[in-house]
């Protein structure tokens, strides 16, 4: 039996995806700042400070543990509680914020946690606990791509998470290793050991372009991938914007772009 609230949802769209959570009358789901999309008449929005969870206590301090400790993700001190305080079941929305695939995380059948990139959480059931995990290696918090802090999701609910292109779940089997670009990583569960690996021999990280280190994924325990991190989007996109082809207003620049597909 689950502690959390517990939830009922749909994810719509294939690339820019939305997900509807339909709350029965006392129900309650939270989300990130910036989340929120639609919701029927009869539910209530409240800010609340930190995720509204139970785990640090009610008291002051507890409140301010909590989300001190989302702070220290970079994310926002407040999250936004939408409870439904009608009759009847009520639906509220929560869209992603660019191109890539929702990752539903049933917490109580990925026992009770699972550890995040930092800007990863969209939303969840109330009593979702979103803290901190700190990385235990030194080198991997210095080059693991996330820093020395990322997300952990605790409870036993749904939560839902982010992640740019198409994403992909993998089971490692105790012992199994996979070894994955460190923006690629999405999320793991707790049982799953994450290190980093120096990409062996100088012509690969010279002339390779694909980063100096692995992330290390190593079982048991599920892994979630991500084809298009927005880090390298952003990157493309600005790339694109700010370098100018010596050629271009020639025609030699107009026949370069149309055989290099950017015409």
């Amino acid at each position: 039996m689950r502690t959390n609230h517990d939830i009922d949802f749909k994810i719509y769209g294939e690339e820019l995806q939305f997900v509807e959570i339909e709350l029965d009358p006392g129900e309650t789901a939270v989300a990130e700042s910036g989340a929120f999309m639609m919701m029927d008449e009869g539910i209530e929005m409240q800010t609340i400070f930190g995720d509204g969870s139970k785990q640090h206590g009610a008291g002051l301090v507890g409140k301010l543990m909590s989300a001190g400790k989302r702070l220290l993700t970079g994310e926002s001190l407040f999250m936004t509680a939408f409870s439904n305080v009608g009759n009847g079941k009520k639906r509220v929305s929560f869209a992603a914020p660019y191109t890539g695939k929702i990752v539903v995380f049933d917490l109580q059948a990925l026992g009770g946690k699972v550890i995040a990139q930092k800007d990863a959480f969209l939303c969840a059931a109330k009593g979702v606990s979103i803290g901190i995990e700190l990385q235990r290696r030194l080198g991997t918090g210095i080059f693991g791509g996330e820093g020395f802090i990322m997300q952990k999701i605790e409870g036993d609910g749904y939560a839902f998470a982010h992640a740019g292109g198409y994403v992909i779940e993998k089971e490692l089997q105790a012992g199994e290793v996979l070894k994955v670009d460190t923006g690629c990583v999405v999320a793991y569960t707790g049982g799953v050991d994450f290190d980093i690996e120096f990409v062996r021999g100088i012509k690969n990280f010279m002339f390779g372009g694909e980063g100096l280190f692995f992330a290390v994924m190593r079982g048991p325990g599920k892994v979630w991938l991500q084809s298009l991190p927005i880090s390298r989007l952003a990157g493309r996109i600005l790339q694109y914007g700010t370098v100018k082809r010596k050629e271009e207003g020639s025609l030699l620049g107009g026949l370069g772009n149309l055989l290099d597909g950017r015409e």
